[in-house]
C-alpha cells in the first residue's frame, strides 16, 4: 500500500552540531546530512522492526534512536495539526502493522486516543511524556490532571522523554539495545549543544522585549524554559476556537506591552491572527508577522526544519531578530 503525504517514511540522517563557545560570541553551525533511501533488498526491509510514530517531531526522535537497524514512518507529515489528526483506515491498518507505536501523549493526539489505548493490550505503546513527572508539567485544569502536552519545548523535559523512549525501544528490541543506548547519548548530548546555543542567542534580546504572540498556546514552555511572557490567541488545543473578545483582549495586549511583531504557526490557520494585526492597525499600533514558527510539526524534509533540533534553532532565530 502506498503511502499518502501525512505517512511519511523518515529516512534523515541525525543533525550534528558543533559549538565553538569564546567569550564574545557563540559560533555554531548545524550539519545536516541528505536523506537517503535504504538500498536493502525487499526481504532485508521486510524483517527491519517496523516503528510507527505518530507525529513528525516523535517520528524523528525515533530515527535518532534507532538509526538504521528498523523502519521509522510517522502518520502525520510536515504542517499537520495533530490535534484535529483523525486516523484514516489506512492509519488503522499501519497501526496494526506495526511492531512498537510511539506518541506524545498528554491528550496531544486527541482524536486518537481509543485506537491507541485499545492497540495498548497487543503490542509494545509507547508515550514520550510517560517520561516525565507530572509535576514539571504545565497543568492546564485545576480540576483534572490535564496537562499542556507541548513538552518538546523544553529541552529538559524533551530529553527525559527520549530516555524514556530509548529504554522502552531497549527492552523491545533487546539485540540492538547497546546500539540505541549509544545512539541516544549522542542524541542528548546534541541536544543539549542546542539549547545551549538558543539560550545564547535568548540572551542578546532585552528582557522586556521577550513578549511571543502566537496563533494558539503552544510556547509555554518555550517560554518557562527562555524567559519569554507567552500569549496564544487560541488556547492549547487547536479544537478551541477564537472569538471576538480573544481578538480585543490579544489586541489590547499588544498595544499596552508595545509588542512589534506576532508569529505564524506552519500548522494552525493564519486567519484569526490577521485579525488581530488589523485590530491593532485599526487603533494606530503597527504589528507585523515576525515569521512562521514550527509548533506541533516539523517542516519539510531534507531541510533544517525538518528535524526538531534545526527546527529549535530556527524558532528561536526567528523570535529573537524579529524582536529586536
Amino acid at each position: 500500500m502506498g503511502l499518502s503525504k501525512s505517512r511519511l517514511p523518515i529516512t534523515d540522517t541525525p543533525i550534528f552540531v558543533e559549538v565553538m563557545i569564546n567569550s564574545k560570541t557563540l559560533l555554531a553551525t548545524l550539519f545536516m546530512a541528505l536523506g537517503f533511501w535504504s538500498c536493502s533488498s525487499p526481504d532485508e526491509a521486510k524483517n527491519k522492526p517496523q516503528v510507527l510514530a505518530t507525529t513528525s517531531i516523535v517520528a524523528d526522535m525515533a530515527q535518532h534512536l534507532c538509526g538504521d537497524f528498523a523502519d521509522i514512518t510517522s502518520l502525520m507529515g510536515p504542517g499537520v495539526d495533530p490535534h484535529l489528526y483523525k486516523a484514516s483506515h489506512g492509519d488503522v491498518e499501519l497501526l496494526a502493522k506495526a511492531d512498537v507505536i510511539l506518541y506524545n501523549g498528554l491528550h496531544l493526539e486527541g482524536k486518537m486516543s481509543d485506537i491507541l489505548h485499545k492497540l495498548e493490550k497487543e503490542k509494545s505503546v509507547i508515550a514520550v511524556a510517560s517520561g516525565v513527572n507530572s509535576s514539571e508539567l504545565r497543568r492546564i485544569n485545576s480540576d483534572a490532571d490535564v496537562y499542556d502536552p507541548h513538552i518538546w519545548f523544553d529541552v529538559q523535559l524533551w530529553k527525559k522523554g527520549v530516555q524514556h523512549v530509548a529504554d522502552q525501544l531497549g527492552n523491545q528490541f533487546p539485540t540492538y539495545k547497546g546500539k540505541i543506548d549509544s545512539n541516544a547519548l549522542q542524541y542528548l548530548t546534541q541536544m543539549d549543544s542546542v539549547h545551549q546555543l538558543c539560550s545564547e542567542l535568548v540572551n542578546t534580546l532585552p528582557r522586556e522585549r521577550r513578549v511571543l504572540i502566537t496563533s494558539h498556546d503552544a510556547f509555554e514552555y518555550f517560554g518557562r524554559s527562555y524567559n519569554f511572557t507567552v500569549k496564544g490567541l487560541q488556547g492549547i488545543s487547536t479544537l478551541s476556537e477564537s472569538g471576538l473578545k480573544d481578538v480585543t483582549d490579544m489586541v489590547n495586549f499588544i498595544i499596552d506591552n508595545e509588542v512589534k511583531a506576532v508569529f505564524v504557526e506552519n500548522s494552525v490557520p493564519q486567519k484569526a491572527l490577521r485579525s488581530v494585526i488589523d485590530g491593532c492597525k485599526s487603533k494606530g499600533h503597527d504589528v507585523v508577522v515576525g515569521g512562521e514558527l514550527f509548533s506541533d510539526a516539523l517542516g519539510a524534509k531534507r531541510t533544517p526544519e525538518g528535524t526538531y533540533l534545526g527546527m529549535l534553532h530556527f524558532n528561536v532565530s526567528t523570535i529573537v531578530n524579529a524582536l529586536k
